[in-house]
């Protein structure tokens, strides 16, 4: 077990490593294979809905890639995130498109419905909310996008029955 930041700031909560699933992740997916970084790092965040610093070190050792130079590349990448994050990630688009339609408005109503700011995880680990600046659904702004789920041409008040399908 090791220990790693929790949704809730300042806190620290224990994170199961199951060292043999994570061998399986390498090992049996992926070949050990140091070319297969990145579908690696997306299998464990998959598995753990973020990458747990533990498993940084332990794929270094596996595949034979300056520790460093894993975290490098999942620093680089939006998409990786080395901190816990909730169940259901908000992304809420303030590109231009989404900003001028009220994308501030309803990326306010989201903060005030969840009592989170940007790039925080609720109390309860069921939302993280991220200010991306394009989603590529322009013409459906303003858009967000929880987990894989696309919801565009909302305004502010229609916030909470969205959220809401997400309980």
């Amino acid at each position: 077990m090791s220990e790693a930041n929790s949704p809730v700031s300042g806190e620290s909560v224990e994170v199961e490593i199951d060292y043999m699933e994570l061998d399986n992740i390498i090992e049996k997916e992926f070949g050990n294979d140091k070319e297969n970084l990145i579908m690696i790092l997306q299998a464990i965040q998959r598995k753990f809905n973020y990458i747990p610093h533990p498993t940084l070190a332990y794929l270094s050792v596996k595949i034979g890639i300056p520790l460093s130079q894993i975290y490098g590349v999942a620093t680089f990448y939006s998409t990786f995130s080395l901190e816990p994050r909730g169940r259901n990630i908000v992304s809420i688009c303030l590109g231009t498109a989404c900003h001028v339609r009220g994308g501030e408005r309803v990326r306010e109503r989201i903060e005030d419905s969840l009592d989170i700011r940007n790039g925080e995880t609720t109390q309860d680990g069921r939302f993280t909310l991220e200010s991306v600046r394009c989603i590529g659904c322009c013409s459906l702004g303003p858009v967000i996008k929880i987990n894989e789920d696309m919801h565009g041409r909302i305004a502010s008040d229609e916030v909470g029955k969205i959220l809401n399908q997400y309980e």
